[in-house]
């Protein structure tokens, strides 16, 4: 499986991509690298902190290829071309969003098994645009409350390539968009970019996978001063050192796929840094979407172990006291 999404896929990907090119002379393989170097930042790696450059034009780029990407050509005031209704899940004036509903208990003996559930305000796709190894959205993310109102958080392999070994080109990924609410081709709340990105430096060092979270401060090109949660009307509480086992709701979009899906399931501790998620058919693409319990309270983010999991069984890390230093790090700014 080319996992979820790309903790062991980035590892796999580079890996297959050596021995292709061993055996065709290397050229397409040394092109594609340079695609994903021109996509790649330092960034500060000792503190674990990527800062967009203010004078860059790249988000202008960056937000213009994912609209022109959608399956619709979404307009940039965020709807489809013919403004048609609003994506399901969306808040309007008249009422709030409600909660999508997941996929319930499996039938006695049977597996749980994720199911398409409609948008939600605060959670949507991650795309990254350009000659990257990526296409279209390759992951998931959700909004979570800040003072700054602008913060969200997802996997870190979903924003920082380590490469193989490092040897490959590891770095920051500046070509990052993130859509709330997004649904078949549609932005009923624009397209976001990252101003600033805040990953563990022990991710960095060798992809430890209980630190596999990262969290992104995001402005919306062309607003400025407009804020996230603002926008999309709510955003998730964070928790740390939940006591395992609760229930718990996972979501994410499937890179294949222009709605996201979701699943009712339990928490469990897989170890003390890991939380285990039993429910089948999670696939590439759900990396970084939210682990929910108790309505909207965050607890954790697909990722983790083997990159978030295979086809039964997803994971995240363990949302614990470094992991709550992370986030105040982010949230301060």
């Amino acid at each position: 499986m080319f996992t979820k999404v790309r903790g062991r896929a980035v590892r796999g990907f580079v890996l297959a991509g050596i021995c292709c090119a061993l055996l065709a002379g290397g050229a397409g393989y040394l092109w594609q690298l340079r695609g994903l170097a021109a996509h790649l930042s330092q960034g500060d790696p000792g503190r674990g902190s990527y800062l967009r450059d203010p004078a860059s034009t790249d988000d202008a780029a960056t937000v213009t290829a994912v609209l022109n990407g959608a399956p619709d050509g979404g307009a940039a005031d965020g709807r489809a071309p013919d403004d048609g209704p609003a994506v399901v899940g969306e808040a309007t004036e008249d009422a709030p969003a409600a909660p999508a509903p997941s996929a319930g208990p499996a039938p006695d003996g049977q597996p749980l098994t994720a199911a398409a559930v409609p948008a939600e305000p605060t959670v949507g796709a991650l795309f990254s645009p350009g000659e990257d190894g990526d296409s279209g959205h390759h992951c998931s993310a959700s909004v979570v409350h800040s003072p700054g109102g602008s913060l969200i958080v997802t996997a870190a392999h979903c924003v920082y390539r380590g490469g193989f070994g490092g040897a490959f080109g590891s770095g920051f990924r500046t070509n990052l968009a993130f859509a709330p609410g997004y649904r078949d081709g549609s932005f009923p709340h624009g397209v976001w970019i990252p101003d600033r990105i805040d990953v563990d430096p022990r991710w960095i060092e060798d992809q430890d996978p209980d630190y596999d979270v990262a969290f992104l401060r995001l402005s919306r090109p062309g607003r400025p001063g407009e804020r996230l949660e603002d926008t999309v009307g709510s955003a998730a509480t964070i928790r740390f050192g939940t006591e395992l086992p609760v229930p718990a709701r996972l979501m994410g979009y499937p890179n294949t796929s222009e709605e996201p899906l979701g699943c009712q399931t339990t928490a469990v501790a897989a170890g003390p840094t890991q939380v285990r998620l039993d429910c089948a058919d999670v696939p590439n693409g759900t990396s970084g979407g939210p682990v929910l319990t108790d309505g909207n309270t965050l607890i954790g983010v697909i990722g983790g172990r083997d990159g978030g999991g295979d086809d039964e069984t997803s994971y995240s890390s363990y949302f614990d006291d470094g992991i709550r230093d992370l986030y105040l790090r982010a949230s301060a700014g």
